[in-house]
């Protein structure tokens, strides 16, 4: 029991999971805030072109 206790084989595997789940979500919410300001560019953009 106190082997098992103290192995720390697994817990770089582990901290390696945590990071790239962290850094996805990151990713993830960067490109969501960038597609909606994107999108507000082009309409603006798109209702520029209408009017005239």
């Amino acid at each position: 029991m106190r082997r098992f206790l103290r192995d720390e084989s697994g817990a770089t595997a582990i901290e390696y999971a945590l990071i790239a789940t962290i850094v996805s979500l990151a990713i993830v919410a960067g490109a969501t805030l960038s597609g909606t300001s994107l999108k507000g560019s082009f309409e603006q953009v798109s209702s520029g072109f209408s009017s005239r």
